[in-house]
């Protein structure tokens, strides 16, 4: 072998660099280990004490502390670890409405609804859409619009619709960068170890990966603030109050217009009417105890029912605390209908045109009272723009503290302003002395305290009943920024740490029995030496790759696991290409150096065009696929390329240095076992190629029917929806489950929510899945908590679980009682995108591996075979997918996971069909005049051992995975299976074939066209 100093010097480098990498786990294992004993021993306290100590000192090489260890460590996905995914979309409709103004002109509202449709429809750019829809509905320059303040330096009253479209393009992926970097700012500040953020390319979209974190409400909350701080005027409650009242008698009268019924004076209404002109506050204490005590009498009773009709605000508004700004406080449950009052077209007339109604940020509870309530504020909007005098981005610093002055000290954040902003809050605190001032993020009030005196300094606080936690996180939105447009998440996964465990005990339980059995099965094909040589290679193979892994900074999760062990499994198959040729020369009478030297030449291009046509299914897989899909794909390219240079040039320098000792001079590749097996095979195969047309064509026709009849079953990949899998208190039949839950979302006007229930695992009726697409398309931020409220309720309610609060249930390490293990959400744009993304990934592959087949062979016979095989393994794993879900006992949901598996299968069978065509043109070059199919015959059984063993040790591999890996990779690996099952006999019985007839029909044209040149 030539450039020996250059292959060593590769391996030494590698060696060197993953021990650098790997290292950095260990250093971090070990400090977490000695710090678990402290704790035992100690304490939790001393625990926290010692790794604070530790945290900044240099733990490793003299230049690593134990933060930059952790973030150096080979780093675990959130099926591992547990931890959240999520996938957050910048409206680029609200950006573009930003960029106009917000302007109520009809032509502009028109053109963006339309345009906010279409994209809908079709999951394109909106900003090529709007240009459309403007260019189809108005005869405008569409600088009549933009030709705005924000906007004055790149668009004129004269710019023309491109120049305008082109600036709006420029605004919307600025504000999408700035997006990114305000979340990746609140990210890094709310302590995640290795959070993975990136922007998605094409699109805007936002991933966001924060492994460990087991608090999803606190990170929806984080990541979908925009952070817009605004310090406002305020009303009085003495002040707002009578307006109060005439609202509320003359929604009452409109109530009972609407109902066709007489209005009922009765001694309730009339005590409130003539309280508004005499002494409103009084009246409203007197009446809101009245209405509070007949509530809770008798709340479902006829009497209460004519108090709600005659009092619709009052009933639900309790003024007995109404004091500065807050007019009174309302039951969590009871938010809904005072919106439906104050938000009204009555509303609109009876309260004054600068009074603005807002909900505090926060529910508290009152006395013995039951719920949380939440107080209503008037805020005064003084300026005919409707801005507030005062906003966040005078803000140059925010952090948590707490109060200072008489009683304990509570959890508060300190704000610091610039100059600009210094002067505006002391001429605000000075005009509003005795009054409150509110403090509003994000269209809800926080604090609303007294102003007693001029505040020059530029300092204020919010106050509000915070926890530490609370003022932190909120102390950290406002350092980040306020988010350029808004945001909202569209896909969603949410893993319990105690289920990562689980995957990992279960990933490194079929590790090592895929290992042990494959290094049995080299030894019981090959022999001792060269066995434990390809068992030594992959070692050195899997050491590679974690080692690479790790300095890449990515995420080891449980598909890249997987990946991994068919890495393994694949990688085996160089080392039977190379041993199945030496042993070919030597059964020609060659010794052992020379046998070796033509077995690993003779080999190469084989091993090469099946490494590389793999490779390209794992680049379209990791340039299509999203978060576990990519972790297969990274840990399926990394091996590809490490396998090709540990078998290829690791091993036949160990070969080549004992050849130059002579010794090993008596290997023969063989054991008792395997010396005769699939040795002068002569099996026709090329004359059974009608009958095997006929088996498979029935079966495509089958699987066809199939799919047009009972279909597949979809995962909320494609069709959008959220996911539970939920560990019950009890067994329950899983009919009892699905009973249960398929009526209890509900949507507007009655309609009933899509809802599946499937059961997972076959040992135990415990853990369910239960699947549904409830207000899926709802842009609301707490929709994500109702859907979890209201499956707690309808689970607590049948006593499937017993946990005390929801939060309990949301906790996935809780599991005494029932609890949400995990939980995904896919948005309808997100699984539209994944669909078109799954089709154009596995078009693609054909695509390239037909191109390659060509550019390689010179003989497109060979890239027709290719293709119609391949299409036809794809079809038959579609197809038993479709016939077999809900029969057999695992999930067989298409899903990503599913796209990954098909493109594998593709990648993988073309590798058996490259080694076939591999050895038909050798053939073709060395016996030119033997016939055609007498070629293709020989071809056939010379390469069969191969097949056949190299199928043999995947199996296994896949078995092991299938029996020992767990579910979430179950559906994965059954795909696989029939992949390799299929993909081996496709490649004998329609490659080959179908290479062969092509061919012929060539050549017989060939021979036609040079008769009649003749």
């Amino acid at each position: 072998m030539q450039n020996k100093g250059i292959v060593k010097f590769i391996a030494v480098a590698l060696v060197l660099i993953c021990c650098f990498y790997l290292s950095f786990s260990f250093v971090t294992r070990y400090h977490e280990n000695k710090a678990a004993e402290i704790a035992a021993q100690q304490g939790e306290k001393a625990s926290l004490e010692y790794l604070d100590s530790v945290e900044n000192s240099k733990v490793w090489f003299w230049a690593y502390n134990l933060k930059e260890c952790r973030e150096m460590e080979i780093g675990l996905g959130l099926d591992l670890k547990g931890g959240m995914n999520v996938v957050l979309e910048v409206s680029v409709p609200d950006i573009v409405d930003m960029l106009a103004d917000h302007k109520s002109d009809p032509g502009f509202r028109k053109v963006l609804n339309l345009a906010r449709d279409e994209e809908k429809k079709t999951q394109g750019d909106f900003v090529s859409i709007f240009a459309r829809m403007w260019e189809q509905n108005e005869t405008r320059p569409m600088a009549a619009i933009f030709a705005t303040q924000q906007m004055r330096d790149k668009v004129s009253t004269r710019s023309t619709n491109a120049e305008v479209v082109a600036a709006i393009r420029a605004e919307v992926q600025s504000a999408i960068d700035n997006a990114e970097t305000v979340v990746r700012t609140r990210v890094d500040k709310f302590g995640v170890v290795q959070p993975n953020i990136q922007k998605l390319e094409g699109q805007s979209r936002i991933m966001v990966e924060m492994p460990g974190v087991k608090e999803p409400e606190r990170v929806r909350k984080l990541l979908q603030g925009s952070a817009n701080l605004e310090f406002w005027e305020t009303y009085n409650a003495q002040e707002i109050l009578p307006y109060l009242s005439k609202l509320n008698s003359d929604y009452a009268a409109e109530l009972s217009h609407q109902t066709g019924e007489v209005a009922d004076t009765t001694a309730q209404v009339a005590e409130a009417a003539e309280g508004a002109k005499a002494d409103t506050a009084a009246v409203q204490n007197d009446l809101a105890t009245k209405l509070a005590s007949g509530k809770n009498a008798a709340d479902n009773s006829e009497a209460a029912e004519r108090v709600k009709k005659q009092n619709p605000l009052f009933y639900y508004l309790h003024t007995e605390r109404a004091g500065l700004a807050m007019l009174g406080d309302v039951n969590e449950l009871d938010t809904a209908a005072v919106n439906s009052v104050i938000y009204s077209d009555i509303a609109k007339k009876d309260l004054p045109s600068d009074v603005k109604l807002l909900w505090s940020a926060k529910g508290e509870r009152l006395g013995t009272l039951k719920g949380n309530y939440f107080q209503l504020y008037a805020i005064k909007v003084s300026d005919p723009s409707g801005k507030a005098p005062l906003s966040g981005d005078v803000i140059t610093s925010a952090k948590d503290d707490y109060s200072r002055g008489m009683g304990t000290p509570e959890p508060i954040v300190s704000m610091q302003m610039n100059t600009e902003g210094t002067r505006i809050w002391a001429n605000l605190t000075k005009t509003n002395i005795k009054r409150a001032i509110a403090i509003v993020l994000d269209n809800v009030v926080y604090s609303a305290p007294r102003v007693n005196d001029e505040i020059t300094g530029g300092n204020s606080q919010i106050s509000g009943n915070f926890t530490q936690t609370e003022t932190k996180d909120l102390a950290n939105t406002l350092n980040s920024g306020k988010m350029p447009a808004p945001t909202r998440i569209v896909q969603e996964q949410v893993v319990g740490p105690t289920l990562g465990a689980q995957s990992i005990q279960q990933g490194a339980i079929s590790f090592v029995v895929a290992f042990i059995l494959l290094m049995c099965v080299m030894v019981v094909l090959y022999g001792w030496i060269p066995g434990m040589l390809a068992n030594m290679a992959l070692l050195f193979n899997l050491f590679f790759t974690l080692g690479i892994l790790t300095s890449f900074q990515a995420a080891l999760t449980m598909p890249g696991i997987a990946g991994i062990v068919l890495t393994l499994g694949t990688a085996v198959d160089a080392n039977v290409l190379i041993y199945e040729r030496t042993k070919e020369e030597l059964r020609r009478g060659l010794n052992i150096k020379e046998a070796l030297n033509l077995g690993y030449s003779n080999a190469f291009s084989a091993i090469f065009d099946s490494n590389l046509t793999s490779l390209i299914t794992g680049i379209i897989l990791y340039v299509f696929g999203t978060g576990p899909i990519r972790g297969f794909a990274t840990t399926l390219i990394i091996g590809i390329c490490v396998s090709f240079f540990t078998a290829v040039f690791m091993t036949r320098l160990v070969y080549d240095r004992q050849m130059k000792k002579d010794k090993w001079q008596n290997l023969s590749f063989t054991t008792p076992f395997s010396k005769n097996m699939m040795q002068n095979m002569h099996v026709n195969f090329m004359g059974k190629f009608k009958a095997s047309y006929c088996i498979w064509g029935v079966a495509a026709l089958v699987f066809i029917a199939s799919f047009f009849t009972r279909g597949l079953d979809q995962s909320i990949d494609f069709t959008g929806g959220r996911n539970y899998v939920v560990v019950l208190d009890k067994e329950v039949p899983v009919e009892e489950v699905r009973s249960l839950v398929s009526n209890v979302f509900t949507e507007e006007e009655g309609k009933v929510a899509y809802t599946s229930v499937i059961a997972l695992g076959a040992s135990s009726e415990k853990t369910v899945r239960i699947s549904t697409n409830w207000n899926i398309t709802s842009n609301d931020p707490t929709i994500d908590d109702q859907a979890e409220n209201i499956l707690f309720e309808t689970l607590k309610g049948a006593g499937l679980i017993s946990q005390e609060n929801v939060a309990a249930f949301k906790n996935p390490d809780d599991r005494n009682g029932g609890s949400i293990i995990e939980s995904s959400k896919v948005g309808p744009s997100v699984a539209k995108t994944i669909t078109q993304g799954a089709i154009i990934s596995v078009a693609l592959a054909l695509i390239a591996i037909f191109l390659y087949i060509l550019l390689r062979f010179r003989n497109v016979a060979f890239s027709v075979g290719s293709i119609v095989a391949l299409a036809l393994d794809a079809l038959v794993v579609i197809g038993f997918y479709s016939l077999l879900h809900h029969i057999v006992p695992w999930s067989l949901e298409v899903d990503q996971t599913f796209i990954g598996a098909i493109l594998t299968v593709i990648g993988y069978s073309i590798n058996d069909k490259v080694v076939v065509f591999d050895r038909i043109r050798e053939n073709m070059q060395i016996y030119a005049k033997r016939d055609r199919k007498t070629l293709f015959n020989d071809s056939l059984n010379q390469t069969l051992a191969r097949t056949i063993n190299t199928s043999v040790t995947t199996l296994i591999v896949l078995l092991t995975i299938f029996f020992l890996g767990g579910d979430s990779i179950r559906s994965f690996s059954f795909a696989m299976i029939l992949g390799v099952v299929f993909g081996t006999l496709s490649s004998i019985f329609i490659a080959a074939p179908t290479a062969y007839l092509t061919m012929s029909k060539k050549d017989r044209k060939e021979e036609e066209t040079a008769v009649a040149a003749e």
